[in-house]
């Protein structure tokens, strides 16, 4: 390889192997799930932009810096208020059976069974239920939108597990908007017994898919 061959390529080699190295960081698992998406995505976008700077004429080096500031903003869809109330939900049902998780389009997710939520047959929030709402509506940021989804297990029929399933989710907003979180922000829906998440042969399953789930999100940026 001629020494301007080797001009033109070691500066893109370079950048790719740091980028490369940003990814990897990415999986450390001292690292914030915020933090984690800002290295992923400055390291790919470092890789992108070298890549189109180089071939459109101009300076790998440039296009690297451009598309890493670019992938950090992009990589970073989760932010600090959506990680510490992860952190605090996590925190108030711990050993509970409920179920707190990131969804892949970036939305916070609480599952709530039967054994928290609602009896058989029944709407009304579960006293058990309340501190967790309770945590749920503390400190929420006026832009980030709710939605909650209620399913029943799979006895009785559509006729009586459709609407069973809205007035649990509509019961968790009523509750939810007597702490303050305005209805407005709230989107309902009742899933009936089309989303199963166990088998509804069992008492347990039955017991698991008698269930709401409750998704906070953040607008998406301007």
């Amino acid at each position: 390889m001629t020494n301007s061959l080797h001009a033109r390529f070691a500066p893109r080699s370079a950048l790719i192997s740091l980028a490369a190295a940003a990814v990897l960081l990415a999986g450390c698992e001292s690292m914030s799930e915020r933090e984690k998406g800002t290295a992923k995505g400055a390291g790919i976008g470092a890789v992108a932009g070298a890549v189109i700077g180089s071939a459109t004429g101009g300076k790998a080096g440039t296009g690297a810096v451009a598309g890493a500031a670019i992938g950090a903003v992009a990589g970073n869809l989760w932010s600090k208020h959506m990680e510490d109330k992860k952190a605090a939900m996590e925190q108030a049902t711990r050993g509970t059976g409920i179920d707190v998780a990131r969804t892949a389009n970036n939305e916070l997710k609480v599952n709530v069974p039967s054994d928290f939520s609602f009896d058989v047959g029944r709407s009304a929030v579960k006293p058990q239920m309340q501190p967790v709402l309770d945590q749920f509506a503390a400190g929420l940021d006026p832009k980030m939108r709710v939605r909650i989804v209620g399913h029943t297990d799979s006895t009785g029929s559509d006729a009586i597990n459709n609407p069973l399933s809205l007035d649990r989710a509509q019961s968790v907003r009523d509750y939810l908007s007597g702490r303050g979180v305005a209805a407005s922000r709230v989107e309902t829906a009742g899933h009936g017994s089309r989303e199963p998440v166990a088998d509804n042969g069992s008492d347990s399953g039955r017991a698991q898919n008698r269930r709401v789930e409750i998704f906070l999100s953040e607008p998406a940026p301007a």
